[in-house]
């Protein structure tokens, strides 16, 4: 499982530009399956994305694909979580 990070970079004023095209990448990693969850990170703003079923090659090659990452509208930080251990309904989340 992926936990991404993305957060607001110094050119975070141009998101309005690359908004469109960004939630058309949230949108295909939905429908890849990938993505399980996207959210706002608050109080600082950006945003944050829980990932499955990829590696984590591929999960860097789809962040890069990214236009905010493409244009520097966000930096992204990835972390790899090896899930131990959940709730029934979490437990697609394991490894």
């Amino acid at each position: 499982m992926f936990i991404i990070y993305l957060r607001f970079s110094e050119n975070k004023s141009a998101a309005s530009d690359f908004m469109s095209a960004h939630n058309e990448w949230i949108a295909q990693g939905f429908e890849d399956g990938i993505f399980q969850c996207v959210g706002s990170l608050t109080p600082e703003g950006g945003g944050a994305i829980l990932a499955t079923g990829e590696s984590r090659e591929g999960i860097e090659r789809r962040i890069n694909a990214d236009p905010f990452v493409e244009h520097d509208v966000v930096i992204a930080e990835v972390a790899e979580v090896d899930v131990k251990k959940t709730t029934p309904a979490l437990d697609f989340l394991k490894a």
